[in-house]
């Protein structure tokens, strides 16, 4: 037995080397796969990476290089399911504090980082001079040097390898959560992640000889990643993140205080910025605008901005929400009831899952697992309430004044003008424009799905819209005949009371006027042509001149004698 310990010793240690040959030899063949910056060879690093980390699950360079090849290859998703113990809001909304056995897996040393000067240092890890300075000695066997400039870059030495350990966390996971939209985990791990290396970079320059000064991270490992180059992209990736949440705080704060069309502005600005935004992300800033227009009574360019939101989210509960209440607000009960029902079946789903829909680390700030049974109660009261409704005859009273935006007994040409703008702005055609302007994941639903998706609802909703201009203008055209049908009458009534009144002066005159009238006209036949046609002439001036009078028209009477 004895004799057999030192054996099973021996096997442990080769087996344990054997191990670490075959981690290192695919370190090595991924190094020069990912060299070429090739997608299919970084594909192939990633699986030889995998391999390596089945082997010894902690190889910090395996870590940090099968993070790296996945932010290559834009699998970002898998970035933030590897370390996602490093997302702020999921530390946050989970209650760790960092020392769970997840975080430790991952290499536990990238959160004590930032504090690598108050931690207690190990002996063990104490070389004041490195076998490369002892052989450039040659066989002097002291050097001379000053004890403040030994401590220095003891200190620099000795922070080195924990700031390298954890930096690179930060800067690889606050990339993913950009393009996951998580933007404000990203502002924070990429303002840590920047600070860290810079204080890192400035740490090993103090320790390098003059002859051997370079900007480069990761030399010892062979990544040889240009330090520069990093911080240039932490600190781009910085100022958009903080242009977006700058816009869209001043959206939110605009719409809290009573200025929809403001709100409306800054979230269109954010919406169509040139650079392509997370569908996350632009997904909930399709919501804000949603309740920005509604506040401004667009209830049209509300429902748009929800269909958007769902068509790139199916499953997302606070559109689902705020496009049924649009629906209900203009009386269309059928389709709120539509989406009610959707809602109940994900409320449901939530339950039977005991999880919100997404990933863990991904925090639904508007929905909690805790509310969804009373939400579910009120969810259910309100259906009954809308069947019920839809079954006493409301289903058909849609409000299309509401719809389109235009008050009662409109005009045409107001009626005209508010058709035109939302037809050019809501055309099928033109609704899956806003897919291009958007970041997908890989592992998101296919662009034809989103895109058919989107066509749909907007069709849906521009029926809805010919069909309300079609009623409202027919409401409009019976409000015109009968304003022309008052008008005519008016008319009529006021030409029979002049000819009326007419008629009365003329019976008034004397009678001997009328048998002078008679004797000149017996004078001749062509005397009493004359005469008759002087008489009508007179009386139809006379009914002219009462017409005329009602109105403020200067009128010579001179012209009309007789």
């Amino acid at each position: 037995m004895a004799a057999g310990s030192p054996t099973l010793t021996a096997e442990k240690k080769r087996w344990w080397l054997s191990n670490k040959k075959v981690v290192d030899k695919y370190l090595r063949e991924a190094r020069v796969l990912i060299s070429t910056q090739e997608q299919s060879n970084v594909s192939a690093a990633a699986g030889l990476l995998d391999a390596a980390l089945s082997l010894s699950p902690r190889h910090e360079a395996a870590l940090e290089l099968r993070a790296r090849s996945l932010l290559f290859l834009r699998r970002f998703r898998e970035v933030a399911d590897m370390l996602q113990d490093y997302i702020p809001s999921f530390k946050v909304g989970s209650g760790s504090g960092g020392d769970d056995d997840s975080s430790s897996s991952l290499g536990g040393a990238g959160d004590h980082s930032s504090v690598a000067s108050s931690a207690p240092i190990s002996r063990e890890r104490v070389k004041l001079l490195s076998p490369a300075r002892e052989r450039s000695d040659g066989d002097r066997s002291f050097r001379c040097f000053s004890v403040s400039e030994l401590k220095r870059r003891l200190v620099a030495g000795l922070s080195k390898s924990s700031d390298r350990e954890g930096q690179w966390r930060y800067l690889v996971l606050g990339q993913a959560c950009c393009h996951l939209g998580m933007m404000e985990d990203a502002l924070v791990l990429l303002q840590i992640g920047r600070r860290l290396a810079s204080a890192a970079f400035r740490r090993e320059s103090v320790c390098w000889s003059d002859d051997s000064f370079a900007s480069f991270a990761g030399e010892e490992d062979g990544t040889a990643t240009p330090l520069p180059s990093v911080l240039e992209t932490a600190s781009q990736l910085l100022s958009h993140i903080k242009l977006v949440l700058r816009r869209r705080a001043a959206a939110m704060a605009a719409l809290d205080a009573g200025l929809p069309a403001e709100a409306v502005r800054h979230f269109s600005k954010v919406l169509d910025s040139r650079r392509g935004l997370p569908g996350s992300f632009a997904a909930g800033c399709l919501i804000g605008r949603a309740a920005a227009y509604r506040a401004t009574g667009r209830l049209a360019d509300a429902i748009a901005d929800c269909n958007r939101a769902l068509a790139l989210y199916p499953s997302c509960i606070a559109a689902l929400r705020s496009r049924a209440d649009l629906f209900e607000a203009v009386r269309a009960l059928a389709d709120c009831l539509h989406d009610l029902e959707h809602l109940k079946l994900l409320y449901d789903a939530i339950l039977r899952d005991r999880k919100l829909p997404g990933p863990p680390w991904r925090l639904h700030s508007d929905v909690r697992y805790r509310d969804i049974p009373a939400n579910l109660r009120a969810l259910t009261a309100r259906i009954q309430q809308l069947r019920g409704r839809i079954a006493g005859g409301e289903g058909n009273d849609v409000d299309y004044n509401a719809l389109i935006g235009v008050r009662r007994g409109c005009s045409r040409k107001e009626l005209e003008r508010a058709h035109l703008l939302l037809t050019l702005k809501h055309k099928p055609e033109k609704a899956v424009g806003f897919v291009d302007r958007l970041e997908f994941l890989d592992d998101h639903r296919d662009l034809d799905a989103i895109r058919d998706q989107a066509r749909m609802s907007a069709s849906i909703l521009y029926r809805m819209l010919q069909k309300g201009y079609s009623n409202i203008m027919v409401a409009v055209m019976d409000e015109e005949a009968a304003v022309k049908q008052r008008a005519k009458e008016a008319a009529a009534a006021a030409a029979a009371a002049a000819i009326q009144v007419a008629a009365a002066k003329t019976a008034d005159k004397p009678k001997a006027d009328r048998y002078a009238g008679g004797k000149e006209c017996c004078k001749g036949p062509e005397k009493a042509a004359a005469a008759v046609f002087q008489g009508v002439f007179c009386r139809d001036m006379a009914v002219v001149g009462s017409m005329l009078s009602h109105r403020a028209i200067p009128v010579k009477y001179e012209a009309l004698s007789c």
